[in-house]
């Protein structure tokens, strides 16, 4: 009956506390902005180095970057590594955004 007792109590869930809360929080805010900064530059870049009219180019980024936006959502609450998630989100927002700034203005 003890041995029982013991098996089945390590298997409820622990209360949030604060912590958690905050982990949460960072959680939800690295998919809401860090998503949708990485997906615009995402776009941005896509529209800048695809091979077509620059009309179908920026058209087909403005397609792809609600795909992009709503995978990395579900993945930021997916994956189980905090850190992970915002160095994966914010490191390609910020590597696109700057290599949308190295190409500059398409001609």
């Amino acid at each position: 009956m003890g041995i029982q007792r013991r098996a089945f109590s390590g298997r409820t869930a622990r209360p949030a506390g604060p912590v958690t809360a905050l982990a949460m929080t960072a959680r939800c805010l690295t998919a809401l902005l860090g998503g949708y900064a990485a997906a615009s530059a995402l776009a941005s870049l896509l529209a800048r180095l695809l091979p077509i009219a620059r009309a179908e180019a920026t058209a087909w980024g403005m397609i792809l970057s609600f795909l992009i936006f709503a995978v990395l959502a579900l993945w930021a609450f997916y994956e189980r590594s905090l850190a992970r998630v915002a160095v994966v989100i914010w490191g390609s927002a910020i590597m696109a955004a700057g290599a949308v700034f190295l190409l500059g203005v398409r001609p």
